[in-house]
């Protein structure tokens, strides 16, 4: 991720828009990294790109050519997808549909490479990095879906800003859906629900809940995450929301 602030260069043609501040919380990289998990980041990553996302690669933020990619394939969009394994079994179970995997932590990155390895999947591309560059160069409603699944709930109050389900992502995430796509939100956290709940209607989502059955149990397809089975073994109730853009 580029922390790249854009300023103009004199005599070099057009100037690229000037790049936003964005701070960054959490984890790039955790423990090291096995000797084969840097060589799917060296060998695997490139060729799995969806196109030129980072201010580096793209400094003029143009819009990625998606279906140059997946041809009429609607795109869904995973954001933060941990070790990967809901993305693979998504994408393997839906090969009609393209998939973007959009994770800034190398170590899950490396992760899910390592499941690409032993099951290859086409209709597969990954870009690691803050989602909000992805969605500066993501076409205005470009996204069928978008899977959000136990983010980081950044439990402390003064860090509630830093959540997805605020204005400044869900601006940006309303922008590059289809009107009709689905957000899909699945967390452990009840105070990370409330937020959703006030936010998200208010970003242009309807909260598509009829009763309590429909936020208790999980949708049809879900996979599990390692994150929540290991909320459920600690004994915390999981939610699962649906929202659909209006």
């Amino acid at each position: 991720m580029s922390r790249d602030r854009g300023g103009k260069d004199a005599g070099a043609g057009p100037a690229a828009p000037a790049a936003e501040w964005r701070n960054f919380y959490g984890r790039l990289r955790g423990k090291g990294l096995r000797a084969a998990q840097r060589a799917y980041l060296e060998e695997d990553l490139p060729r799995l790109s969806p196109g030129p996302v980072s201010r580096e690669e793209n400094p003029a933020r143009e819009k990625l050519d998606i279906g140059a990619r997946f041809g009429e394939r609607p795109l869904w969009l995973e954001v933060g997808f941990g070790g990967g394994e809901h993305l693979v079994a998504l994408a393997a179970a839906h090969p009609e549909v393209a998939f973007i995997g959009c994770e800034p932590y190398l170590n899950g990155v490396a992760m899910l490479l390592g499941k690409l390895r032993a099951r290859p999947l086409e209709n597969l591309t990954i870009y690691p990095g803050d989602v909000r560059d992805l969605f500066d160069v993501l076409p205005e409603g470009s996204v069928a879906r978008t899977y959000l699944l136990y983010p980081d709930p950044w439990p402390k109050r003064r860090h509630h800003r830093r959540r997805f389900v605020t204005p400044g992502y869900l601006r940006e995430l309303y922008r590059v859906m289809l009107p009709g796509a689905e957000l899909r939100l699945a967390t452990d956290i009840a105070d990370y629900v409330r937020q959703a709940l006030e936010e998200v209607p208010r970003a242009g989502f309807e909260w598509l809940a009829g009763s309590a059955r429909d936020w208790r149990e999980p949708w049809e397809g879900w996979v599990s995450t390692r994150y929540e089975q290991k909320a459920l073994r600690e004994g915390r109730a999981a939610h699962y929301l649906r929202f659909r853009r209006q």
